[in-house]
C-alpha cells in the first residue's frame, strides 16, 4: 500500500523533521504515509481539536493520502508489548518498505522512546507464528530524522537537497500555530526564522539553498555514485 512510512511521536514532528522529504517523495512518486503516535494534547496553547483541525491543513499541504494517528498517550509513550503489537500490525496492513523514525538522541522522552518502539514493531512485523492482525511484513530499511530538543550538532548519514520544497514545508510547519506560533516571541529571530537558518545550514553543507538532514543505523548503499550531489 505505502512505499513510505513516516513514525511521528506527535503531530507536527514529521513536519519538522522531514517535511521537505515528505513533498520530494510525493513529487517523486512515491506513495508516503506518516503515522503519528500520539495526539501531541496537552500543549499550553492547544487542545484536541485545535491540533486535529492544525494536523488537516498540514496534511493536505504535504499532500499525503494517508495519515492516521496510533492513539498513544502523549507524555507517557513507552516501547511497552501493547504498543509494539499494535504499531506492528500497521506496519502489516500499510506494507511500507521504509520507515522513516526520530532520531535516538533527544531531551524529550517521547522522542527517546519511539524509536526503539519502531525498531522493535518492524521486527515483531515480519513473525509468522503469532498472533498478529495482517500477514508478515519486514520494511527493508530504517531511516532517522532529526527533529530534536537538544543543542545537538548532528553527522547525518545524508543530507537531502529539499530547496524546491522549503516553501511548502515551511507552511505546512506555519498549519501548527498553537505549537509555533501562539505564545512565541513575534519579533525576529523567531522559531520560524530558526528553522529556516538551519535547512540554510544544511543546505550550504552539500551547495545547495535547503537541506535535510538523515541519519542510519546501518551502512547507506548506493547503486551509482551519479546520485551523490
Amino acid at each position: 500500500m505505502l512505499d513510505v512510512l513516516v513514525v511521528a511521536p506527535h503531530p507536527d514532528d514529521a513536519e519538522l523533521g522531514m517535511g521537505g522529504a515528505i513533498l520530494k517523495m510525493i513529487d517523486e512518486g512515491l506513495r508516503v504515509g506518516v503515522l503519528d503516535l500520539t495526539d501531541g494534547e496537552p500543549t499550553p496553547h492547544g487542545t484536541p481539536e485545535l491540533r486535529a483541525e492544525e494536523t488537516a491543513q498540514a496534511t493536505e499541504l504535504l499532500g499525503l493520502g494517508w495519515r492516521e494517528n496510533l492513539g498513544l498517550t502523549n507524555r507517557c509513550l513507552e516501547p511497552s508489548l501493547e504498543a509494539r503489537g499494535k504499531l506492528a500490525e500497521v506496519f502489516r496492513r500499510t506494507r511500507p518498505r521504509w520507515l522513516f523514525a526520530p532520531y535516538w538522541e533527544d531531551a524529550h522522552p517521547d522522542h527517546v522512546a519511539a524509536t526503539p518502539l519502531i525498531e522493535a514493531a518492524r521486527f515483531w512485523s515480519k513473525l509468522s507464528n503469532s498472533e498478529l492482525a495482517g500477514e508478515p511484513h519486514h520494511p527493508e530499511r530504517i531511516y532517522n530524522y532529526y527533529c530534536v530538543h537538544l543543542k545537538l550538532i548532528p553527522q547525518p548519514a545524508f543530507i537531502l537537497d529539499i530547496s524546491d520544497q522549503w516553501e511548502t514545508k515551511l507552511a505546512a510547519i506555519s498549519c501548527y500555530r498553537s505549537q509555533f506560533v501562539t505564545g512565541r516571541p513575534s519579533e525576529p529571530p523567531t522559531f520560524l526564522d530558526g528553522l529556516r537558518d538551519e535547512a540554510a545550514y544544511w543546505g550550504k553543507a552539500i551547495g545547495v539553498r535547503f537541506g535535510e538532514p538523515f541519519s542510519c543505523r546501518e551502512p547507506v548503499g548506493l547503486r551509482s555514485l551519479e546520485a551523490l550531489v
